[in-house]
């Protein structure tokens, strides 16, 4: 029994020691979760827009102006979902150094 007590007592020192490593690293890996996160949405809402302007181009294919503004319409749809990203991860990434 005397070696189980050792092992608690040396098991509980290395986690007192790297207490504050390990929330670093927690907090590391957060951000480099929520960065890959932005990453892939603004991917995606690249890759929906590609598919949007291919069924345009194929649904009006002999109106361009009109075309035209369906396709700014999307653009400009993309553009405010990926500035709505930004302006979260930039709030989240603020209050968790607030935390910190």
């Amino acid at each position: 029994m005397a070696d189980t007590t050792t092992e608690h007592s040396t098991g509980a020192e290395p986690a007192t020691s790297s207490s504050p490593k390990s929330v670093v690293d927690k907090t590391t890996g957060l951000s480099e979760e929520v960065l890959e996160s932005v990453e892939a949405g603004q991917r995606a809402a690249i890759e929906a827009v590609r598919a949007f302007v291919g069924t345009v181009d194929q649904a009006i294919p002999a109106d361009a102006s009109r075309r035209q503004g369906v396709v700014d319409s999307a653009l400009e749809m993309a553009d405010r979902l990926v500035q709505s990203q930004h302006d979260f991860i930039r709030k989240v990434i603020s209050s968790a150094g607030k935390a910190l």
